[in-house]
């Protein structure tokens, strides 16, 4: 592979790699605060808004309100509320060890039982709540990066190979911005 094609190819990947860090540090933001004993949770990410522009994190908050109220037949402002019980009870103290990643199956049920709790919901079904929002979170993220991948492969930017080398690369955690 020649030196620019290289150089091209590890731009895009850092650039993605930032990205695809911002966005899942404001989704993971918008769920929950991790403690250092439990993990911070992505589990609450949302959809797209109906515009299909993803918002920032505040504007992300309220559509994962939005979307658990929908798929479990409670008010809005209940389950606005109990997020944010959870953010607040949650809260980090002192930053988590460089290098270690939070346990993110204890934080999704850590906060599974609290929103079930705090809402009078079975917990399997706000599990499950969480679970189909993350599915249809992921979908949305990777067809954005098959977008983009197919934008770049078109101008010329990237060629197909290191398009799917990109995204077999997000697929398997190597880099960000697939989810996992």
């Amino acid at each position: 592979m020649s030196r620019t094609k290289r150089i091209t190819l590890g731009v895009a990947a850092g650039a993605l790699a930032l990205g695809a860090g911002l966005g899942v540090t404001g989704m993971a933001s918008a769920a929950t605060t991790p403690t250092p004993s439990a993990s911070a949770s992505a589990s609450a990410d949302s959809t797209a808004p109906a515009d299909g522009k993803r918002g920032g994190h505040k504007g992300d908050r309220g559509q994962i309100a939005a979307d658990l109220a929908s798929k479990l037949g409670v008010e809005e402002a209940k389950v606005t509320e109990a997020l944010q019980a959870f953010r607040d009870a949650n809260k980090l103290t002192t930053p988590p060890a460089e290098g270690t990643k939070p346990d993110r199956t204890a934080m999704d049920a850590a906060m599974a039982k609290s929103l079930a709790t705090a809402l009078g919901v079975d917990e399997s079904k706000v599990t499950a709540a969480l679970t189909e929002i993350r599915a249809a979170a992921q979908a949305e993220r990777a067809a954005a990066l098959k977008t983009t991948l197919d934008t770049a492969v078109k101008d010329g930017t990237l060629t197909q190979a290191e398009a799917v080398a990109v995204t077999k690369a997000v697929e398997k955690g190597v880099i960000g911005g697939g989810g996992r």
